[in-house]
């Protein structure tokens, strides 16, 4: 690898990153439901950088969140891999730490690699 190369894949890297991270940071109209379903234990975060209910809870609006959190999020990890020719399930790989890691630290529910619901 030429050293262009290395700094053309370091740049691409760093977008894809910005993106995502700005991406599953924002605010949308959802948020303050989503916010309300993880703190209650509700959801939980996915490695995939998905988010799914809890096996405890199957209520429908539950489910309808899921749905529309999910919709929503692959979306847009499309549009970014798009825009950054990079295969969707490498920018759900890196917004799934990103998401399992902040609900770690607030003390969300997340799914470990093995499938297990944890807190």
């Amino acid at each position: 690898m030429n050293f262009r190369l290395i700094t053309q894949s370091i740049s691409r890297l760093a977008v894809l990153f910005a993106l995502i991270f700005g991406a599953v940071h924002t605010a949308p109209a959802w948020a303050v439901d989503l916010d309300q379903a993880r703190s209650q234990g509700l959801v939980g975060e996915r490695p995939d950088g998905l988010v799914g209910a809890v096996p405890t809870t199957v209520a429908p609006d539950v489910l309808a969140l899921v749905d529309s959190v999910n919709t929503a999020r692959l979306n847009t990890y499309r549009d970014i891999a798009s825009k950054n020719n990079t295969p969707v399930d490498a920018v759900q790989a890196i917004a799934g730490e990103k998401q399992v890691q902040k609900a770690r630290e607030n003390g969300w529910y997340y799914m470990d690699a093995q499938g297990a619901w944890k807190k």
